[in-house]
């Protein structure tokens, strides 16, 4: 009986020290987009399956010095599938961004212009570029919140409209994914 439950107690102990280590980055997008680890056998993507997928951004952080939770949530998903298994070669990822987060695709020199900073989300914007992420802006929403195309992150291409990225990732066959 003392050893079933020394056995139970460390196991309990492993279990909350697992969980107070923070997740883990990477391999995909090296500094952002934690994963936690899921037991094996978890339901997942097909490992030969070629994917497109979309996310629709509109939120920002509440202060400029935030970064955009939703770039940080697509950093994840290519993260947590490439340690799942699916090779990234796999996985074509875009991003349209249109409203408030609009202002996160901004370079450094056009954030602090606007917010006396430098953009929070720069290094994941060029990481996210780099692993082969399109992001596309509203210019819609780009020209409402008087952003030119010349302030924008290097890794960002101007649309026309972000319902326009919509209905052409759809017709490519890209996947929206619905949060």
């Amino acid at each position: 009986m003392l050893n079933k439950l020394t056995s139970c107690l460390s196991i309990l102990l492993l279990a909350a020290s697992a969980q107070a280590a923070p997740p883990p980055t990477g391999p995909i997008i090296e500094d952002f987009g934690p994963v936690f680890p899921v037991p094996e056998g978890s339901y997942n993507l097909a490992k030969d399956t070629h994917y497109k997928v979309t996310m629709d951004v509109s939120a920002t952080g509440d202060f400029p010095e935030d970064m955009n939770r939703s770039l940080i949530s697509a950093a994840r998903f290519l993260n947590m599938h490439a340690r799942a298994g699916i090779e990234a070669k796999n996985i074509e990822f875009a991003l349209i961004v249109h409203g408030p987060a609009s202002k996160d695709l901004l370079g450094n020199k056009g954030y602090e212009k606007r917010y006396q900073e430098p953009n929070p989300n720069t290094a994941l914007l060029n990481q996210l570029g780099e692993a082969g992420v399109e992001i596309y802006l509203c210019s819609q929403s780009a020209a409402f919140m008087k952003i030119a195309a010349a302030e924008l992150n290097p890794a960002v291409t101007m649309a026309l409209s972000a319902m326009t990225a919509h209905v052409r990732l759809q017709s490519e066959g890209y996947t929206l994914i619905p949060f």
